[in-house]
C-alpha cells in the first residue's frame, strides 16, 4: 500500500510540474460555469501564482488593482456563486490534494468597478482540510480525483447592501522551504436586500497573511495531520 501510494503521488507531482498552475477565470450566479473574465477581473500575470507576502497583488492578484472592462454581477444577499477555472485546481495545499481555497469580500466606497481593493476584507469561508486515514489503494485514488474546476460560495444574507469585490484565493504548498504559491481572482458584485450586520473582523491584504503563519510554513509531506488556515475567522450572520 504504502509503496502504491508513493507511487501515485510520484506521478501526480510530474503531472502538475506540466499543468499545474491555474487561474479562477469566470464568476457567476448558481451553480454553472461562467464567462471568462465577464465579472472577474483580467489578470496580466497569465496563471502564474503571486509569491510576494508583501504586495498589493496579494488583493486581485496581478494586473487585478483596476476593473478594466469587467462588468459588476447583481446579486441578491443569500444567493449562490460559482467560480470556474481554466483548468482544475492541481497544486496541493490544506485539502483534497490539500488544496486551500478561502472567500474573502471587501465593500467599495462606490463602486466596485472603481475600488482597488485598499480597504477592509472579512472572510466569509475557507474550506476545511481533510484528514483521511487510507484503508485502501482505492481510497487514495478518490482523493486523488477529487480536484475541481469549479468553486461555489454564498454571498452573506445580513451584510449591507452596496457594491463588493468578492475575492478567491488558493494557497499552494506544495514545495516546503520554498515560498508559496497563491492563486487569487477578484469578481466585482453588486448585493441587493442583506441586512445592516458589519463584520468587526478584517483585515488589510497586504498585511493579513505572515510568513511564520502556520497554515504557509505547514510541510504537506511530513507529520501533516492538522492545519491552521491562515488569515481572519470565518464571518457569520
Amino acid at each position: 500500500m504504502k509503496n502504491f501510494i508513493k507511487t501515485i503521488s510520484a506521478a501526480a507531482l510530474a503531472a502538475q510540474s506540466v499543468s499545474g498552475h491555474y487561474i479562477f477565470q469566470a464568476m457567476s450566479k448558481g451553480t454553472v460555469a461562467g464567462k471568462p473574465y465577464e465579472f472577474v477581473r483580467h489578470n496580466t500575470n497569465m496563471n502564474s501564482p503571486v509569491t510576494d507576502l508583501s504586495s498589493n497583488d496579494l488583493r486581485c492578484n496581478v494586473g487585478g488593482a483596476t476593473s478594466g472592462s469587467t462588468n459588476t454581477l447583481e446579486f441578491n444577499a443569500g444567493e449562490q456563486f460559482t467560480f470556474s477555472l481554466d483548468q482544475a485546481v492541481y497544486h496541493q495545499g490544506p485539502i483534497s490534494l490539500f488544496v486551500d481555497v478561502l472567500y474573502y469580500m471587501s465593500k467599495a466606497p462606490s463602486t466596485a468597478a472603481a475600488y482597488d481593493g485598499s480597504g477592509d476584507w472579512f472572510k466569509i469561508f475557507d474550506w476545511a482540510p481533510k484528514f483521511c486515514q487510507w484503508t485502501s489503494a482505492m481510497d487514495y485514488v478518490k482523493l486523488l480525483t477529487e480536484i475541481l474546476d469549479t468553486y461555489s460560495g454564498t454571498i452573506p444574507k445580513c451584510i449591507p447592501a452596496g457594491e463588493y469585490l468578492l475575492r478567491i484565493q488558493s494557497l499552494a504548498i506544495h514545495n516546503p522551504g520554498s515560498t508559496p504559491q497563491w492563486y487569487i481572482s477578484c469578481g466585482q458584485v453588486k448585493v441587493s436586500g442583506g441586512g445592516s450586520t458589519v463584520p468587526s473582523q478584517t483585515v488589510k491584504i497586504p498585511g493579513a497573511f505572515k510568513a511564520t503563519d502556520p497554515g504557509y510554513t505547514a510541510n504537506i509531506y511530513s507529520n501533516f495531520k492538522s492545519y491552521t488556515v491562515p488569515g481572519p475567522s470565518v464571518f457569520t450572520c
